[in-house]
């Protein structure tokens, strides 16, 4: 789990209907209506734009500071709704092709610039190689964002530059290995012989799944998809869908719906979500007969969110505790606990490219010590024979297989393997242990699937 992953509450982008639009303004530099001037020495003052101005901030925070893309367009005051989905779609596609932009970029820099002049230049191409930008917008949009972040003295740079790619870029991309430089080595090698079909799974934009709730309808242009997830396209606004307000659904990624499915029958049971928000799961396991759900969640912000989306789906039978899942105590043993764990996200680079950029092996280390804390707190929460159903939205082996080989080595649990029949409606996810694993390469032919890690323990 993390925390930026909004699988109960509205997704950004645009509708449908709007994608063009969204598309064209970047395509075509414009932005909300401005006007530009001159300054009182003569020179022309740059209109303001705020699709390029808030894919800067985004791609500067990711580089600069390693903050998420997804904070820095929460904090941005300004823009409507379509120059913030143009805006993330500029910043998503400059960092999704990040390492090619910057191997197409060396061979005309002969020193390397300040790190903002290097993200201007990098959205810069993104707009001229991969969203079909006319290059004198392109040039002329980058050349102007300078000027307003008092980076004037560079924009000689950036013209001749961009405009060399212009002219040279498409040639230059000819026999580069796209997929091996836009993904950081650490990350290459820890996937092993998975890595090529993660990268090509990730260049595409995710569509929007539903989890429904029994008896809801398939909205209209949804596709039921063989797991029981409906799939709309890519842009889709689920808040503009009729039912959105009566509960009928919530946003969740197919592989994402699938842990609790394989939970088992929950009828009657007394089952615990730990880290819950923003509240996905709970509502699945709430609509799974469980006699008493318990959602568990630390952060006070996203406690109120959690309660905020139960309440629209219908939920307010669950009980929300605002606490620590470490040390909470359920007043008596559980027949069953979710755990999604907080993790490195590396599964969600679909929609969280950033994710490439601002993390570390370190930051995975200190993930899967902070996982096996959990899982012990999972079974003391359990009495005997109680099920834990372990998931994160993590590629890393460190975070998903190897926290399971420690738990079983430490002796107090035992592997209740997923089997065939429970992963007939996505047989390619079972692995040879019996666990479930997807990544963002499978079901290419129906639009991919974020990356996800599951198993099912026993406590003995």
């Amino acid at each position: 789990m993390t925390q930026s992953r909004p699988e109960g509450a509205p997704q950004s982008g645009t509708s449908s209907a709007a994608s063009s639009s969204v598309s064209s303004r970047v395509a075509s530099g414009r932005s909300s209506p401005a006007r530009s001037g001159r300054t009182r020495s003569g020179g022309r003052r740059p209109a303001p734009d705020v699709v390029r101005d808030l894919a800067f901030d985004i791609l500067c925070g990711v580089v600069e500071d390693r903050r998420m893309l997804e904070t820095t367009l929460e904090r941005h005051p300004g823009g409507d709704g379509r120059d913030r989905a143009a805006a993330h779609r500029l910043a998503a596609t400059a960092l999704r092709h990040m390492g090619t932009i910057g191997e197409i970029l060396q061979p005309f820099l002969k020193r390397e610039p300040p790190a903002p002049v290097r993200c201007a230049l990098i959205l810069g191409v993104a707009q001229l190689l991969y969203l079909d930008t006319p290059p004198h917008a392109a040039v002329g949009t980058i050349v102007d964002l300078l000027r307003r972040r008092g980076l004037a003295p560079f924009t000689g740079l950036a013209n001749a530059v961009l405009r060399r790619v212009a002219r040279e870029g498409e040639t230059l991309r000819e026999g580069l290995d796209e997929a091996r430089l836009d993904v950081p080595p650490w990350l290459w090698s820890a996937w092993g012989p998975r890595a090529r079909a993660i990268t090509h799974g990730f260049y595409r934009e995710a569509p929007l799944d539903l989890t429904l709730r029994p008896g809801a309808e398939v909205p209209q242009e949804g596709t039921l998809l063989p797991t029981g997830s409906v799939r709309l396209p890519p842009g889709t606004r689920m808040t503009g869908l009729p039912g959105y307000e009566e509960g009928q659904f919530w946003a969740q990624d197919a592989a994402a719906a699938m842990p609790v499915r394989l939970m088992g029958d929950l009828t009657g049971q007394r089952v615990a979500d730990l880290c819950a928000a923003p509240g996905g799961k709970t509502a699945q396991l709430a609509h799974a007969g469980a006699a008493h759900v318990t959602a568990v969640e630390r952060e006070a912000p996203r406690a109120a969110r959690l309660r905020e989306n139960l309440a629209r789906l219908g939920l307010g039978n669950v009980e929300v505790v605002e606490g620590d899942a470490l040390s909470w105590k359920p007043q008596q043993p559980l027949d069953a606990v979710l755990l999604d764990a907080p993790c490195s996200a590396t599964g969600t680079l679909r929609r969280h490219p950033d994710v490439l950029w601002n993390k570390r092996p370190r930051d995975v280390k200190a993930l899967a010590e902070t996982q096996d804390a959990f899982i012990d707190a999972a079974h003391e929460m359990l009495k005997p024979g109680g099920k834990l159903l372990y998931a994160v939205c993590s590629l890393q082996d460190e975070e998903g297989p190897d926290r399971i080989a420690k738990a079983l080595a430490s002796g107090r649990w035992a592997l209740a393997p997923f089997t065939p029949e429970e992963l007939a409606s996505m047989p390619e996810a079972r692995t040879q242990e019996g666990y479930f694993r997807t990544h963002p390469g499978l079901w290419e032919d129906r639009g991919g699937m974020d990356g996800f890690f599951a198993a099912r323990l026993v406590r003995k």
